[in-house]
């Protein structure tokens, strides 16, 4: 049995129908072309050539992923998510947008097994995943995209920020209204929680904070700690 089967709804698989009609671009949370345009843009700004090899954790039907494929050399991107009809889904958006001869690798996994590309990767990415998961789901992934990380690697996650560790309360994000929860999804941590994540997975933690996500998400980098290196 999966480890994450009930943490959040997105192990619902779509249908060929709704997938036919995009529904698959909502599921994700919409805002398809905005946030596509607004990830890509914000790695570029924090580095990312088109040599580099760039894996996407979480990335459902490549809403950023075909921004970033586009973008990258032949071959150098790479996806992964838990749900197999948004991979399948995401396949029609690349082949849609001519994209097929970049030869984007996608894979399905529950477990972020980041070891089965058998590549190490300049940069990681996660847009709207931690936002889902719940404080031990979120060390397992960390965990495992350490092990797939250059040593300058940087992996980018966002999270909703909380103002203070174990916050109880709700929390209104504005602009978009959204309302995390301590302990449903989705959910929000603060910054000491983050580190203790960090920490736990042998990562440092850097947040960036405010990169202009139109629903507040903050932005956190994680990058291998040198003594790990060393």
């Amino acid at each position: 049995m999966s480890t994450m089967k009930g943490v959040n709804a997105y192990f619902r698989q779509l249908s060929d129908e709704e997938i036919k009609h995009q529904a698959h671009r909502e599921f994700v949370g919409g805002l398809w072309d905005e946030l596509g345009e607004l990830q890509l843009n914000f790695l570029i700004q924090h580095g990312l050539k088109p040599h580099h090899k760039l894996l996407d954790i979480g990335c459902g039907c490549l809403r950023g992923g075909v921004h970033y494929i586009r973008y990258l050399d032949e071959g150098n991107y790479f996806g992964l998510d838990i749900n197999a009809s948004l991979i399948e889904a995401g396949k029609i958006e690349v082949e849609q947008a001519g994209l097929s001869r970049k030869h984007p690798t996608l894979i399905v996994d529950d477990e972020f097994a980041c070891g089965r590309f058998g590549e190490k990767f300049d940069f990681i990415v996660s847009v709207s995943l931690f936002t889902h998961l719940p404080f031990n789901v979120i060390v397992r992934c960390l965990h495992r995209a350490r092990e797939s990380l250059l040593p300058h690697g940087i992996y980018y996650s966002t999270f909703f920020q909380a103002p203070s560790p174990s916050h109880l309360d709700p929390i209104v994000h504005q602009p978009g209204g959204i309302v995390t929860k301590y302990d449903a999804d989705p959910f929000h941590y603060s910054i000491e929680e983050l580190a203790d994540m960090a920490k736990l997975a042998k990562l440092e933690l850097d947040v960036i904070g405010d990169w202009q996500h139109p629903r507040n998400q903050k932005m956190a980098a994680f990058s291998i700690l040198m003594e790990s290196i060393s």
